[in-house]
């Protein structure tokens, strides 16, 4: 058990409460005791059933979907905890919901990741702690502590475990390069990159395979599954080009509309997750990996002061 438990506490709101269990647990701390409920009217109401103050307390709240929801409901956490005279409050956000509008891609678009940054931050947020920003620069939206952890090393070692011969790493678009570098170098494979583009938002059409998949089973590394059109049809570019197999790694499952039915009859072999989204079941084709010791190795890492990169040497 860490030996400073007393001082630091756990918290989770509703979006991911079994991810928040296994953090608590690796940590050795039992989760804080907090109420979230509703009005009548819909509107959230937060109680939170212990002292808090002087504590350094962790909300564990990923903005998933329900994105709004969720989001509400972690603002109104981090102003109750504030009020209550916590020491320091570390949201812990594995999913960092409206990260993909990080820019004006065209006139008069708003940058909502942006305006998420300046919200945590005003209600009270000392510092973030996030898995896999789907664009890293997110990070400079915010003037406290961001902690992007990465997930490869948690996918690394289940494709290692599986001793699949000829694998090569495939990077779903130019801008998951880095992420899907990272991985490659881990398991001692080569790199591929899909060459895509965008008529509209969750259409992709592959144009280009840049690198060697012809008789390699292929692996597509992205962050996020939303509708799962992008990564069937990616699958396909790969086999029809040559790859003997098409395996998937994705941090976040978001797995909006059927993209569990398209997934499920498309020709992807397998699909790895993590555990980022809650999601109360899954088809045989998914299986689900932990983050929550990644999550709780940070934690206490920063809560002694030591280094939270050399878990991705």
């Amino acid at each position: 058990m860490y030996s400073q438990a007393s001082e630091l506490k756990v918290f989770s709101g509703s979006s991911n409460r079994a991810l928040a269990e296994r953090i608590a647990s690796y940590i050795g701390v039992d989760l804080g005791k907090i109420e979230v409920g509703r009005f009548a009217d819909g509107e959230i109401n937060i109680r939170i059933a212990e002292t808090v103050r002087g504590h350094d307390v962790y909300i564990i709240q990923p903005t998933s979907p329900p994105v709004n929801d969720n989001f509400m409901e972690l603002l109104i956490m981090i102003d109750a905890f504030r009020r209550a005279s916590a020491n320091r409050i570390a949201i812990v956000m594995p999913y960092y919901g409206y990260a993909r509008q990080d820019r004006k891609a065209r006139g008069r678009d708003p940058i909502s990741a942006k305006l998420v940054a300046n919200l945590l931050t005003v209600a009270g947020a000392n510092r973030i702690i996030t898995i896999d920003l789907h664009a890293e620069q997110i990070q400079g939206f915010f003037d406290i502590p961001v902690d992007n952890l990465w997930s490869f090393p948690v996918f690394a070692e289940k494709i290692k475990s599986l001793g699949y011969k000829d694998v090569v790493v495939v990077s779903p678009d130019v801008g998951g390069v880095k992420r899907a570098r990272k991985f490659a170098e881990k398991i001692g494979a080569p790199l591929a990159i899909l060459d895509k583009r965008r008529p509209k938002d969750n259409i992709a059409e592959v144009m280009h395979i840049i690198g060697e998949i012809e008789g390699m089973t292929a692996v597509l590394f992205d962050d996020i599954i939303d509708t799962g059109r992008s990564l069937v049809e990616g699958a396909k570019a790969l086999l029809k080009n040559g790859a003997r197999r098409v395996i998937a790694c994705a941090t976040h499952p978001v797995l909006s509309q059927d993209a569990k039915e398209r997934i499920m009859n498309s020709p992807i072999e397998k699909v790895f997750v993590t555990d980022t989204i809650y999601q109360e079941s899954l088809p045989e084709k998914f299986e689900v990996l932990s983050v929550a010791p990644l999550l709780g190795e940070t934690i206490m890492r920063i809560r002694k002061n030591l280094s939270v990169s050399v878990l991705f040497r």
